[in-house]
């Protein structure tokens, strides 16, 4: 038995499962998520609880147990807290504008770097920090790859953007001569 896929998933108050043939609806005060139904997997509410069960015990089914609890509690969370990830802009000259959808980002590159959100996904900045918020998981900690991805953090000045809670290993500069 998975670990993980036999732990019951408590619904808070204002939250609402939806169970379908093919797909499962979360519903609640920050919007709605739907998930797809993995095969051979069945998600059961009561009492402001959810149960995921498997039909059988083939290898594949197992494999999707644990994943399929996962994303339902994920999106549980989603609609009602929200997630979010932080994002760091380190480096003399840089600079950072906007929000809302969109934010505009000088980088030492020779022009500036716009970035488009995805729907669903909101983009706060407070001088040199992004935050990235929204409701779905998989999109919040995408947008954030992408971000961190336009100038990675280099290992000698730490230059560049990182998570808030990434620690750059530094490498020593130039040696002298003797």
């Amino acid at each position: 038995m998975s670990r993980i896929g036999k732990l019951p998933i408590s619904i808070p108050a204002g939250v609402t499962i939806t169970v379908g043939d093919s797909d499962i609806t979360v519903a609640g005060a920050k919007g709605t998520l739907k998930l797809a139904q993995q095969d051979g997997i069945k998600v059961e509410v009561a009492d402001n609880v959810a149960t995921v069960t498997r039909a059988n015990d083939e290898p594949a089914v197992r494999a999707k147990h644990g994943l399929q609890r996962t994303l339902l509690n994920n999106a549980v969370i989603g609609v009602s807290k929200g997630f979010e990830k932080k994002l760091e802009i380190n480096g003399v000259g840089f600079r950072l504008n906007g929000g809302g959808q969109e934010i505009e980002m000088a980088l030492g590159f020779s022009h500036p770097v716009k970035y488009k959100a995805p729907e669903g996904v909101q983009l706060e900045t407070n001088k040199m920090e992004i935050t990235v918020k929204g409701i779905d998981k998989q999109a919040v900690g995408q947008v954030a790859a992408e971000i961190r991805s336009i100038k990675k953090p280099e290992p000698y000045k730490g230059k560049g953007i990182k998570y808030a809670d990434e620690r750059i290993l530094r490498k020593a500069g130039k040696a002298g001569k003797k």
